[in-house]
């Protein structure tokens, strides 16, 4: 006979359901044993409850709370529109977050003990510092120079080589566009589009992979501008328009000039004003284009949106028909880091991780796990 669970919550369970981002109504309407619990008709068993708690996304041991927890998001969360950070997003971001915490945590503890030295750029400026200097320094650390984008064919090369230069920095840089591996829990690009978690030995980058990938590169150094000035921060970046914040502004400054610098703008705007041209030549999104030339008061505010509005829908209905797929593998690198598998990888081989412990920071098991690390990461 199974056995019963006398002592649960019943306020844990409703928080549960609602955390989840599930209405109350249309949960116990899907699930009526679990409202048959609230009633007290019904006592769950151990079993049923586990399975709860693995539907709603909660550690099992929540539901003998006394109370619900409360879950701060541990970076300021920005909304355009907003004057200060949100005190809540969704149980998808909130969980990335921790995933990408978890990992922080425990490779900063990693290079501690293996005295690598604290990054001299974190938080090497202030709010209050030229922007075109941030830039200067940036490339002097990614060793770039102003025109790098041109030497490269299209969109996915210029993001690959920045990416490789940013890790080369000690910089760890994460794109993924669900929690973990978790398929049905789709990180919605409206909400986040990336953040970023500051240290002065192992500072993370985390892009959502769902967005366009020329939009990506903008996140990128968005954020890349953050460690610059040593502030934490998750943002949306609706309509391609920083919320009013001044390091939001400046980090929008650093990363429009260092994509699109002024000079080079200027000069190739006087023989094309196409935004898709252009957004070739600098391998930026056009959205991105759009956003340089209205900030530098080239065109109306009604002509960027109404760029900005037709191009979504266009991105949108060709997002639609493409088919999902594609190397298992060569999405991990991208979801891991190469850097930060490399790490995880010496640390087991050392015996100071173990196993267990590396599938838990890398979200892959046994055989998947060794031929990754074999086959792929060099």
């Amino acid at each position: 006979m199974s056995t019963r669970v006398e002592n649960i919550n019943r306020d844990i369970i409703e928080w549960a359901i609602i955390r989840n981002g599930n209405s109350l109504k249309e949960f116990y309407a899907e699930n009526p044993t679990v409202e048959s619990w609230i009633k007290g008709e019904k006592l769950p068993t151990v079993k049923q409850l586990e399975s709860f708690t693995h539907k709603v996304h909660v550690p099992f041991g929540y539901m003998f709370l006394k109370a619900p927890p409360v879950e701060d998001v541990p970076i300021p969360f920005f909304r355009t529109g907003n004057k200060t950070p949100v005190k809540s997003v969704s149980l998808n971001v909130f969980h990335t977050i921790q995933i990408i915490k978890d990992r922080q945590t425990w490779l900063t503890d990693y290079l501690e003990e293996l005295d690598f030295t604290k990054l001299d750029f974190v938080g090497k400026y202030t709010v209050k510092d030229d922007y075109r200097v941030i830039v200067e320094d940036i490339r002097r650390v990614l060793q770039i120079e102003p025109n790098w984008a041109s030497k490269h064919s299209n969109w996915e090369l210029a993001l690959e080589f920045l990416t490789n230069k940013i890790e080369e920095a000690g910089i760890i840089v994460t794109f993924n566009g669900i929690v973990g591996t978790n398929t049905r829990r789709v990180i919605d690009v409206n909400e986040c589009r990336g953040f970023v978690l500051v240290d002065d030995r192992a500072p993370f980058l985390f892009i959502n992979s769902s967005d366009a990938k020329a939009a990506q590169m903008f996140t990128l150094i968005h954020e890349l501008a953050h460690i610059w000035l040593g502030k934490s921060a998750g943002f949306d970046m609706d309509n391609m328009l920083p919320v009013e914040d001044p390091i939001e502004i400046l980090c929008d400054k650093v990363a429009a000039e260092l994509l699109v610098p002024e000079v080079y703008f200027l000069e190739k705007w006087e023989s094309s004003q196409d935004f898709i041209y252009l957004s070739r030549t600098f391998k930026v999104s056009p959205i991105v284009i759009g956003r340089r030339a209205l900030d530098l008061n080239l065109i109306t505010k009604k002509q960027f949106f109404a760029f900005y509005n037709s191009y979504i829908q266009d991105f949108k209905n060709k997002k639609e028909k493409q088919g999902s797929g594609g190397n298992y593998y060569a999405t991990a690198k991208k979801r891991v880091s190469i850097r930060f598998a490399t790490f995880v990888n010496h640390a087991v081989k050392d015996n100071k991780l173990l196993y267990r412990d590396a599938y838990r920071l890398t979200n892959m098991k046994g055989e998947t796990y060794n031929k990754f690390v074999t086959e792929y990461l060099y």
